[in-house]
């Protein structure tokens, strides 16, 4: 069969992108089913393989002119062969070829006579075998998991055995040998390609390899020089041996793998973490729940039957009438008519600034903390020397049911309230309020938000 070389060449092509865009798989959630873990042994995978291969052949390659060949004209012919390859790593790997096939050119080039000595030539290669390295250069997975192409090169030396067969200008058929025994050569076979992972364990390959051999004689014809050479552009198929589940080697990925590895340990580390905190809140509903068991004596001390202000374990005068004003005991003051006009002064608002800045509760509960105390002094003494009215009003974030969130905002009012007592302040003269998650000043989204929103109010009059 005799083509335009270039022409074959450029179909040759255009099939190897349609394979590459029928190879691509686009869903980017693929899930890689060949998922083996960074740093496992060689037996984790298949590293042996088997190929065959079909394609034309010429003694036209890419990197000549038909001034440097014997023959100017060079038909394309068919070739076939296999492999045998062995995986060291994901991109290098050992294999022995073989090739057969046939090559074929007229119009031998001018002798030093100013005559074209010969009209055509075959040669037939009965065998070459040789043996190559093989490099991956990449596993390409632009928007999936699974690998799917490999660009690779091979370079290599073999034994070439061949018989050219010439024709002269006058139709004789002429042995270039004329012991009519065939020739052996060295040859350097040098290639790259792409293979497509079609299925697990099965690759398509498009190949184009140019083989230098050790010799002018492969067209019959010495012209030049230079030693000979041929191209053998192919097709075929490369399968894995060994146990289907295994991945291929060559078509392993470990930076996919390691990337797999990574995003499974944040997905782990996200579990575990939730579950953590999980737990912890689990905890601290139990401790929240003791505590309201456990502490009947916080619950006295922050009981106000009477609504007094006073709480009872205070209250010497229990169940005074609604509307009178007591003293620090519970007992009703005698009524005094004045209209002082009470005037809040900037240094009074900065007494009552730091004791909000300063009050901190443990946790969870109403119990006031040590930093809290210096500032509420210093509010008590306030409220002693100038009689001014005081409202405190709780307030806490949306965590927690409504029922418990009112009787803690309530619960911390009074215990500011008790403290302020305990410091000679005049109980009737504070009023609590506890409106639990009501009337949040920020987001509870957020934990700064829900920090902002526990609170206890201040207000002067």
């Amino acid at each position: 069969m005799t083509l335009n070389f270039k022409r074959t060449l450029l179909l040759l092509i255009f099939i190897l992108n349609f394979a590459g865009l029928f190879a691509q798989n686009t869903d980017s959630l693929a899930v890689n089913t060949d998922y083996i873990r960074p740093f496992s042994g060689g037996a984790a995978f298949r590293s042996w393989s088997v190929g065959i291969h079909a394609g034309l052949m010429s003694t036209s390659v890419i990197t000549s002119t038909n001034s440097q060949l014997g023959f100017t004209v060079a038909n394309v012919q068919y070739g076939y062969g296999g492999y045998i390859k062995k995986q060291l790593l994901p991109s290098f790997g050992l294999q022995a070829d073989f090739l057969m096939g046939k090559l074929n050119g007229d119009n031998a080039q001018l002798n030093p006579a100013g005559v074209s000595p010969y009209k055509s030539f075959t040669t037939t290669i009965n065998y070459a075998g040789s043996l190559s390295t093989n490099f991956t250069l990449a596993n390409i997975n632009w928007h999936v998991v699974k690998s799917t192409v490999q660009p690779f090169i091979t370079a290599g030396v073999g034994l070439m055995n061949y018989k050219p067969v010439l024709t002269t200008s006058a139709g004789e058929v002429v042995d270039f040998n004329k012991n009519k025994a065939s020739l052996n050569e060295l040859y350097v076979p040098i290639g790259a390609g792409l293979k497509f992972n079609i299925a697990k364990g099965i690759n398509l390959e498009l190949a184009y390899q140019v083989n230098f051999v050790y010799s002018g004689n492969l067209d019959g014809y010495r012209y030049g020089n230079t030693n000979d050479k041929f191209s053998y552009a192919h097709i075929g198929l490369e399968f894995a041996i060994g146990k289907k589940s295994k991945p291929q080697l060559s078509a392993h990925n470990p930076v996919s793998s390691m990337r797999q590895e990574y995003l499974s340990g944040i997905q782990n580390a996200r579990d575990e973490f939730k579950a953590l905190i999980d737990s912890e809140k689990n905890k601290n509903q139990v401790l929240q729940q003791q505590m309201l068991a456990q502490n009947t004596k916080l619950t006295q001390l922050t009981t106000d039957s009477d609504g007094d202000g006073v709480p009872d374990f205070y209250d010497k005068c229990p169940n005074t009438p609604a509307g009178v004003k007591v003293d620090g005991a519970g007992c009703p003051l005698p009524f005094v008519k004045t209209e002082e006009k009470i005037t809040i002064t900037e240094a009074d608002k900065i007494v009552v600034n730091e004791a909000i800045q300063n009050l901190q509760f443990a946790s969870g509960t109403s119990m006031l903390s040590d930093a809290s105390y210096q500032s509420l002094d210093k509010l008590a003494k306030l409220l002693k020397d100038k009689k001014y009215h005081l409202k405190l009003a709780g307030y806490t974030d949306a965590t927690g049911s409504a029922a418990l969130n009112l009787k803690l905002s309530k619960d911390r009012a009074e215990a500011i309230k008790m403290y302020l007592v305990s410091k000679v302040a005049d109980p009737a003269l504070i009023q609590t309020e506890g409106y639990g998650k009501a009337n949040p000043i920020a987001t509870n989204k957020t934990a700064a938000g829900r920090k902002l929103n526990r609170r206890v109010e201040f207000s002067l009059y």
